[in-house]
């Protein structure tokens, strides 16, 4: 019998690590525990009381609660009982370095149990039900919950939702409203899901591995389901760059991903939360989502819950112009979330004008940009045409001129992508319309085109069919 233990003592120095060192108990009653282990890689641990020790599974996804998706289970080494009160931080250097928390523990009855095959049922607070472990190979086996689900209404985590957009407008009153700052970045949903993040743009792109600074959210939502939705920003001198986080979307390479991840890390502001536990939460009011969005204490390096203020929109559309803030953003307190359409619900208030446009082509510069391009054309979609309105030559670096240049040459074409609006200049270098940029401007004039535009950045988030006239 002592033997069961000789595996687990042999992978640890108890000098070093807090957890027990155990000897082989007498089985009186069938416990078991389920912990959430923040390790090398994220994963709830399931250990059954039977024979004086804990027999032990890593489970990489947790305890399946649906009985129509099963889960896998990695069979480890036996544990001792009094690992069943184990929590704590094992020492980086140890085997199974990491944050070991309990999720939960109780009784079980046992039905079935055999080399291959063991059938149980639970009796904890959140883990509850008949299940089934069995083997399918080596260390591998699957869990398979028997019972139907305690919730019958829960439902899997979406594949995609939608973001909810802004209109333009002004201050609409206190009486309500909430308040939250505008940030300057791009807008991101995440799905979290036994641990682990899918980050997705608004055009359905996965860009969770451009971010990998963001990968160790999944553990701080731990075994909740969720879908977050949020702004990824780059800060530079305490205040959002979007020309800084521009050096970080378009990278292919791991190496400089993970260079770029250390050297100019991104944080994702945290703003709404559309799905908790197998429940939608679009037709709940903002103030609800909000309040459970709290509860879920998501404030760390890399991300954070800004506040959200009701009432006094204009003090804080004040304060935001003070620190050089972009704006703020209105929203209904008792707005739901309506997927993909722009809602009178919310409202974005700029301290500056802002728009997103798209590049129908360019034109050459001269003087020290000889050479070079001198101002882009822009335009936006207007009736399924594409309308033009102006130039902007304005807020290029040297670096950000070349690489712009190296994205449309090869995007040439002979004929005129805009159809609507003033004519472009007859020197215009055309090329098919599919980047976006954004600028702020001064106004616009009465024929639609943009006064002192200044360019900000290019955008891979938003599809150009999407930019219309600006508000």
């Amino acid at each position: 019998m002592a033997d069961r233990l000789d595996r687990y003592r042999a992978k640890r120095d108890f000098e070093e690590t807090p957890e027990p060192a155990g000897e082989i108990g007498s089985e009186e009653a069938l416990r078991f525990v389920v912990q959430e282990h923040s390790a090398r890689a994220m994963h709830w641990d399931l250990r059954l009381e039977h024979g004086g020790t804990l027999v032990s599974w890593a489970i990489p996804k947790g305890i399946p609660v649906d009985p129509k998706k099963n889960g896998l289970a990695v069979q480890t080494e036996d544990h001792p009982l009094e690992y069943l009160d184990f929590h704590g931080e094992i020492p980086a250097g140890n085997y199974g370095a990491g944050t070991m928390k309990i999720f939960d523990r109780g009784t079980y009855e046992m039905h079935k149990w055999r080399d291959k095959e063991v059938m149980v049922t639970f009796h904890g607070e959140r883990v509850r039900g008949k299940y089934v472990l069995f083997k399918t190979g080596g260390k591998n086996w699957m869990i398979h919950r028997m019972d139907p689900p305690e919730d019958p209404t829960r439902a899997p985590l979406p594949e995609w939702v939608d973001p909810m957009l802004a209109r333009q407008g002004e201050l609409p009153g206190d009486e309500g409203w909430a308040y939250e700052i505008k940030w300057d970045g791009i807008r991101a949903v995440a799905y979290v899901e036994g641990g682990r993040i899918r980050l997705m743009s608004r055009r359905k792109s996965n860009i969770t591995a451009g971010y990998p600074e963001l990968a160790p959210l999944g553990r701080a939502v731990g075994a909740h389901e969720v879908i977050l939705d949020g702004e990824i920003v780059s800060f530079e001198n305490g205040l959002p760059s979007f020309q800084r986080l521009q050096g970080r979307m378009n990278l292919t390479s791991e190496a400089q991903i993970r260079r770029m991840a250390t050297r100019e890390p991104v944080v994702y502001m945290i703003f709404d939360l559309l799905f908790l536990d197998g429940h939608s939460l679009l037709d709940q009011t903002y103030e609800d989502r909000r309040r459970l969005l709290a509860k879920l204490e998501l404030t760390d390096t890399a991300w954070q819950t800004p506040a959200y203020h009701v009432g006094n929109g204009a003090g804080l559309l004040a304060a935001t112009k003070a620190q050089g803030l972009e704006g703020v953003v209105a929203k209904r307190l008792n707005c739901p979330y309506v997927p993909g359409r722009r809602s009178p619900g919310w409202l974005k208030v700029k301290n500056v004008r802002s728009t997103e446009v798209v590049v129908g082509g360019w034109t050459y510069g001269d003087g020290g940009r000889s050479g070079r391009i001198g101002a882009l054309a822009i335009g936006f979609y207007e009736d399924g045409e594409l309308y033009h309105a102006g130039r902007v030559g304005s807020g290029f670096n040297d670096a950000e001129l070349k690489r712009v240049q190296a994205l449309l040459e090869p995007l040439a074409r002979e004929t005129n992508p805009f159809t609507a609006g003033p004519k472009p200049e007859k020197v215009t270098m055309f090329v098919e319309p599919r980047l976006v940029a954004s600028v702020v401007y001064g106004d616009m004039t009465r024929d639609g085109t943009l006064r002192h535009p200044v360019y900000k950045g290019l955008r891979d988030d938003i599809a150009p069919e999407d930019v219309g006239r600006p508000d």
